[in-house]
């Protein structure tokens, strides 16, 4: 029999979730290096960089039996990333420093820089020379490109709900199908 369940997963291909990953490790490192041990803000800038990359992930597998729930844990994924640039933006503002907007003489380059293979592979490798506002910034600056994806996905996903429905209309669809096709066997009392 033809599984009426459509695929799942496929999160670990989307240049998105990518970024994400990218965002949580750079997080843990970021709040490690700049932001005072014993402060709540470590811990909350960590949960939502991670949330935002977790929410992908879970609402992808999700996507089989719920698109609904695939929607919903985009839209948190998303919510969640931005909650984590106002704490960049925040650590900027309080500490005095320039936050650099589109344009700004550094965001060019920036991303070119963040959007190159080079970085997605090796987004570390320089780090260790960045000073709070060039850490930051980046940080930023991949936040938006992300969240930018992500609101590009939530469409498609939107227009695959409308296109395809709910788990309970494919279910309804296969079953007439089934019942009306050669192989069901209908026996009469």
């Amino acid at each position: 029999m033809k599984s009426f369940l459509p695929p799942s997963g496929g999160y670990r291909n989307l240049k998105a979730y990518k970024y994400a990953e990218i965002i949580h490790d750079l997080t843990v490192i970021f709040v490690d290096k700049f932001i005072e041990r014993g402060s709540r803000t470590r811990d909350q800038m960590v949960q939502a960089a991670r949330s935002g990359k977790q929410n992908i992930a879970e609402g992808s597998m999700a996507s089989m039996t719920s698109k609904e729930t695939e929607i919903k844990l985009t839209n948190v994924a998303k919510a969640s990333l931005e909650e984590l640039k106002i704490d960049y933006e925040d650590f900027i503002r309080q500490h005095n420093l320039p936050l650099w907007g589109n344009n700004h003489q550094r965001t060019a380059k920036l991303k070119h820089y963040i959007e190159n293979n080079d970085f997605i592979n090796q987004p570390t490798k320089y780090i260790a020379q960045m000073n709070g506002e060039e850490f930051a910034n980046m940080c930023i600056t991949l936040i938006y490109k992300t969240t930018y994806m992500l609101a590009r996905l939530l469409v498609k996903q939107q227009e695959q709900f409308l296109a395809t429905g709910g788990i309970k209309e494919q279910m309804y669809r296969v079953r007439i199908q089934y019942r009306s096709s050669s192989h069901a066997t209908v026996q009469d009392n």
